[in-house]
C-alpha cells in the first residue's frame, strides 16, 4: 500500500465510505456542473472564478473515483494522495493527471488565498478539467 495513501487513512483524511459507490455518479454531474461555471467565468474575463470552479470540478470528478473505491476524504491533499494510490498507481490514469490536479489545486489556492490569477492559469485549469472529466466518465462507466 502506498505509504502516503496508509498515513492518510490513518490520520482518518482518507475514511471508509461504503455509501460513496451509489454517489459517485452524483459527483461526477457536480464536477461537469462546475466545469460549465468555470468556461462562463472565463468568457466573462473573470479569471479568478474560473480557476477557482476549474479546480472544483476537478476535485469533484477526482472524489467520483475515489468514492467509487468506497472511501472518502477529509482534506484536499487525502484526495490527491488516493487519487495517486488508487487510480494512478494501478494504471487507470496517468501520472500527469495527478500533477495536474496538484497543478489546479495550487492554482485555487493562489486565486482564494493569495489574489494571485491569471487568464493563462484559468485556461490551464479548464483544460486539465475537461481531460480529467472525460478519463473519470470512462473510468466510472455507465455509474455515471
Amino acid at each position: 500500500m502506498n505509504q502516503e495513501f496508509k498515513k492518510c487513512l490513518e490520520s482518518g483524511k482518507i475514511v471508509s465510505f461504503p455509501k460513496g459507490k451509489e454517489l459517485s455518479g452524483k459527483e461526477l454531474s457536480v464536477a461537469r456542473s462546475d466545469l460549465l461555471d468555470a468556461k462562463a467565468g472565463y468568457e466573462s474575463q473573470r479569471y479568478k472564478w474560473s480557476t477557482i470552479q476549474g479546480y472544483y470540478a476537478m476535485f469533484h470528478a477526482a472524489r467520483a473515483l475515489v468514492y467509487s473505491r468506497g472511501y472518502r476524504e477529509k482534506s484536499h491533499y487525502c484526495l490527491s494522495v488516493a487519487l495517486r494510490a488508487l487510480f494512478v498507481e494501478e494504471g487507470k490514469l496517468y501520472a500527469q493527471t495527478g500533477r495536474d490536479f496538484l497543478n489546479a489545486m495550487n492554482l485555487r489556492q493562489a486565486a482564494d488565498y493569495e489574489a494571485t490569477f491569471s487568464l493563462e492559469g484559468a485556461r490551464a485549469v479548464i483544460a486539465s478539467a475537461e481531460r480529467f472529466i472525460e478519463k473519470a466518465a470512462t473510468i466510472l462507466g455507465p455509474i455515471q
